[in-house]
């Protein structure tokens, strides 16, 4: 599948017009990314379950809950070589689906990961996927859970603003298994061993706090036995 760089105008020369992407549509995902790469630049879309999904702009709550996942995520990356951390980065999941997670976390594909580039483009599930999300009814946690289950990302957080909660989903098998904190209260991943998140810090947005939760998954014996895997050591 040949895939653009950059976006382009609705009309290539030599091309017909492009349909301007709307609310609703029934698409496949090349018919999609085509459109998506038409349209202007301050445009977001996503296809999920084959259905274009145009988020509204983003309220303050979810611009500062954003950075702290990123925040959050950058620094295991920096502790952990091997790992590419990803922001509002376009996934190209499968035939009819494309989503863009807020977040994300991968296994670069020279260590082992199941993403890989193509042309400048995420191609394959991330191992993790995180959105924020305005509440639990939000379709984070009905079509996009269900895409992220059913191709493959390994594990999926969602920080719901307006419960307020964090909810993190984890692969059993085919099948998405909600997981539980430990009784300190922090989250930890599997596939990221280290990893660790305090749901009410980042709720609370206390950078100091999910800081200090992190480093303790850092100074770990998984994390260290991780890394070394990551760098072929073991």
């Amino acid at each position: 599948m040949a895939i653009l760089l950059t976006r382009q105008p609705n009309r290539a020369p030599g091309q017909e017009m492009l349909p301007p992407l709307e609310m609703g549509d029934h698409l496949d995902q090349p018919t999609f990314h085509a459109r998506y790469l038409a349209m202007p630049e301050d445009v977001k879309a996503e296809l999920i379950g084959g259905r274009v999904y145009m988020p509204s702009p983003a309220r303050a709550a979810h611009g500062k809950a954003q950075v702290e996942v990123v925040g959050w995520l950058r620094d295991y990356k920096a502790a952990t070589p091997g790992v590419v951390a990803l922001d509002n980065t376009t996934a190209i999941l499968a035939e009819d689906s494309e989503p863009q997670p807020d977040a994300a976390l991968t296994i670069a594909p020279e260590r082992g990961g199941q993403t890989r580039e193509e042309d400048g483009w995420v191609v394959g599930p991330p191992e993790l996927a995180v959105e924020v999300a305005s509440s639990s009814e939000a379709y984070d946690l009905y079509e996009k859970r269900d895409d992220y289950e059913r191709y493959d990302v390994r594990e999926y957080v969602a920080v719901v603003l307006r419960e307020p909660r964090v909810v993190w989903f984890i692969r059993r098998g085919e099948r998405f298994e909600e997981w539980a904190p430990g009784e300190d209260g922090i989250l930890q991943s599997e596939t990221f061993p280290g990893l660790w998140l305090d749901p009410a810090a980042l709720l609370r947005l206390d950078t100091a706090a999910v800081r200090v939760a992190l480093e303790r998954g850092l100074a770990s014996l998984e994390h260290e036995t991780f890394v070394r895997r990551l760098s072929g050591a073991d």
